[in-house]
């Protein structure tokens, strides 16, 4: 199978210096296709890349994650993964971004929400809009799910995330000033 560029593909422009946009785009983003080997072949490499990023943990994925990591996800109805593609790699698309979403449901809104739960963009191509490009098509298949939210976690030390959030307009929440805002925790099974 080849990759392809199609309908629902959303171009991404780079700026120059000075502020001047380029005509072709830099990179290109789309939902990936979890059947598509070269989609899933990118799943896996730029979320290993990412698990070796000190940000991710510092150590690479486990080969039994490696292999069952897209097939447990294909089998979720929930689950869905925006990748980034370096426009300019001839022949052989290289990815270069990735995110990772599930479907959850709000009981307050009693509608679908969507958690980030991925955001990974290879280091030679950060600060380039990548992430956000990704964002907003994640943003735009939460819409098309009828989710009334995005959500994500972010460690309180990646800076440059936490600033592209906010840029995003995510932001701590809470129910009640008074209680403070939530915090995410985790217990390992």
């Amino acid at each position: 199978m080849t990759l392809e560029r199609d309908s629902a593909a959303s171009p991404a422009f780079s700026a120059e210096r000075g502020g001047a946009a380029r005509q072709e785009p830099a990179f290109w983003v789309a939902l990936a296709d979890y059947g598509n080997p070269v989609h899933a072949q990118a799943v896996v490499d730029v979320l290993d890349a990412y698990a070796r990023d000190p940000a991710g943990g510092g150590k690479g994925l486990t080969e039994t994650v490696k292999q069952g990591l897209v097939a447990g996800m294909a089998r979720r109805p929930d689950a869905f993964s925006v990748l980034a593609w370096d426009a300019s790699a001839a022949g052989s698309p290289r990815a270069i971004g990735l995110i990772n979403c599930f479907e959850g449901f709000s009981t307050f809104a009693a509608r679908p929400l969507v958690n980030v739960h991925d955001v990974a963009v290879l280091q030679a191509y950060r600060g380039q809009g990548v992430a956000q490009s990704m964002l907003a098509l994640v943003e735009q298949e939460a819409r098309r799910r009828g989710a009334c939210k995005l959500t994500l976690e972010v460690l309180e030390g990646n800076r440059p995330a936490m600033r592209l959030y906010q840029r995003e307009g995510f932001a701590p929440y809470a129910l009640d000033p008074a209680w403070g805002t939530a915090v995410m925790m985790q217990k390992k099974l």
